[in-house]
């Protein structure tokens, strides 16, 4: 279940923390490269600009993207789109843009009646509702506040309310990146155990179709326990992911596999 206002205070929440974090940025950081290939630090902070762009309706600019290694799929390439938009800006250019376009964000979203938030849309996951589609930005605009951090050797994120939803994101993929990805045999049950900033068990059971399971209905073959900036870091497949971190119990070798396979994002 989607609570689509908790969702909508916690991507709120969300831009204002991105936007304390870029603040505190030097010119140096903002233009070191991130963690993530091809994009500088302040190319992350463009991509959260432009993806607010393309949902507030306006248009995507042309730019010359063709050839770039890190661009691997029409959606790397749409980004690319709007990072070439907007790498010419300042830091004070570029954080006045995103003031402007979360302001204008915040104001639609709060126009929004339940029946718009409920009605289905292209998400990057598939279709879903528009609800799903902004939690899927909580997930992306707080992996990014991770991303920046880690990069420049900050602290990971504090607040837990953005990180709870953006865990509820990764749980609803969870079924698909077990069975698919890793490869778990029907019949199996995993567990994920996460510490630290969000304290949460999430409980997979693979049958004919993998799904979500109450944790205290079962009792798993496998039990992997991570802190929760660390699986997110696996999840989305950063190159400072540390493997190791994860905690192992019950069958260690298809463990060590699940945890090989869980980056899932594009």
């Amino acid at each position: 279940m989607i609570e689509p206002q908790t969702v909508i205070a916690a991507l709120t929440v969300q831009w204002a923390a991105l936007r304390d974090l870029f603040a505190t940025l030097s010119a140096d950081q903002l233009a070191a490269p991130s963690v993530l290939p091809g994009w500088s630090n302040s190319d992350i902070l463009g991509h959260v600009i432009g993806t607010e762009s393309l949902l507030a309706g306006l248009p995507v600019p042309v730019h010359d993207v063709a050839g770039r290694a890190h661009v691997r799929n029409p959606i790397g390439e749409l980004n690319e789109q709007w990072l070439e938009e907007f790498r010419g800006l300042g830091p004070a250019a570029l954080l006045a843009a995103f003031d402007a376009i979360t302001a204008e964000r915040t104001r639609s979203l709060a126009a929004m009646s339940a029946d718009d938030l409920a009605a289905e849309t292209m998400t990057p996951a598939g279709p879903g509702s528009y609800a799903r589609f902004m939690r899927i930005r909580v997930f992306d605009c707080w992996i990014h506040e991770l991303d920046v951090r880690d990069g420049v050797g900050l602290v990971p994120p504090h607040d837990s309310g953005p990180a709870a939803v953006a865990v509820e994101e990764v749980a609803a993929a969870l079924p698909y990146v077990l069975a698919k990805r890793a490869g778990v045999p029907v019949g199996t049950t995993v567990v994920v155990e996460l510490t630290g900033l969000v304290q949460q068990t999430l409980a997979v059971e693979v049958a004919d179709r993998a799904h979500l399971v109450s944790p205290a209905a079962v009792g798993p073959d496998v039990v992997a326990t991570v802190d929760t900036c660390e699986f997110f870091r696996l999840v989305g497949g950063r190159r400072d992911a540390a493997p190791s971190a994860v905690h192992i119990s019950g069958d260690r070798g298809l463990g060590d596999r699940i945890v090989a396979n869980l980056a899932y994002t594009i």
